[in-house]
């Protein structure tokens, strides 16, 4: 199944199911990790199918609601950086023997077809990804026991202020800010899902990244097994599972984005986002 976050009138969010008819169903929860909360939320989706079946239900047009962020109040948004081999190549580093891992809030996040509004950095890159959803408590998990807690799998861009994060070693203050990390637009789930994904990138419509997860170093059960270790894992959190190479750090000359561009990120088999940019220029430092 196909389920989504919707912006509806008023400004409140609902879980949905995609019904495949360019129309969603909604469900009994607030978004899509409220649903994932209750442990029978694959019950709950095919009693509202039940419904809107015997017309008890009533369907929403795709026109009639927006995309919100499909995890807009996850209690961990986890990273791994450097987990494409070409990515690691053009980044100038050895493969990792463990995942490198940095943190964002949900405050990061926003919908698939949301503006982007970035205020005080002057190099905004792009990082197209497959994120990884939570669907059950995780805690010194196996492998094995990792890839059953998986609910689904959804797209991500993990946008990157590269002045702010070359500020130090850590890089924190250049991936968390707020409302610059495009999910969605839907989460389909593990058990619809495919094995490996086609991952790719465009600034206005110009391909620059494309990979397939089969590269990865550290594949999505792997991930989640060993963030379990340190920190409890638990339904709705997001595991965001790395980018292929093409960031535009790593071109001759550097490449960024600029006011008014368009980032598109797309998965076969999940869907795409398509986010434009308005950047407004950091002061300079005598303002």
């Amino acid at each position: 199944m196909k389920l989504a976050t919707l912006r509806t009138a008023g400004g409140s969010t609902t879980a949905a199911l995609a019904t495949g008819a360019d129309s969603y169903l909604p469900l009994p929860a607030t978004d899509v990790g409220a649903l994932l909360a209750q442990s029978e939320w694959r019950m709950v989706v095919e009693k509202a199918e039940g419904a809107a079946a015997s017309k008890e239900q009533k369907f929403i047009a795709a026109g009639e609601a927006e995309l919100a962020p499909l995890l807009p109040r996850a209690g961990k948004v986890i990273c791994c950086g450097l987990n494409y081999g070409d990515h690691i190549q053009e980044m100038g580093r050895e493969l990792p023997e463990y995942p490198t891992l940095f943190a964002k809030y949900a405050d990061t996040l926003v919908g698939a077809n949301d503006a982007v509004e970035v205020h005080g950095s002057g190099r905004v890159d792009w990082e197209a990804e497959l994120a990884v959803v939570v669907g059950s408590e995780l805690f010194r998990a196996d492998e094995d026991q990792a890839r059953e807690a998986i609910a689904g799998y959804t797209v991500a861009n993990d946008v990157s202020m590269r002045d702010w994060q070359n500020r130090t070693l850590q890089w924190f203050q250049g991936k968390a800010w707020d409302g610059t990390t495009p999910v969605g637009p839907l989460m389909v789930t593990a058990d619809e899902a495919g094995e490996h994904f086609d991952v790719r990138g465009y600034v206005n419509g110009e391909l620059v990244q494309q990979g397939n997860t089969s590269t990865l170093v550290f594949g999505p059960a792997q991930l989640l097994s060993y963030i379990s270790q340190f920190t409890t894992l638990r339904p709705g959190d997001l595991v965001l599972t790395g980018t292929p190479g093409g960031v535009g750090m790593g071109m001759t000359p550097p490449r960024f984005l600029k006011d008014g561009d368009v980032l598109t990120t797309e998965i076969d088999g999940i869907g795409r986002l398509d986010n434009q940019f308005r950047i407004h220029a950091p002061l300079p430092a005598n303002a």
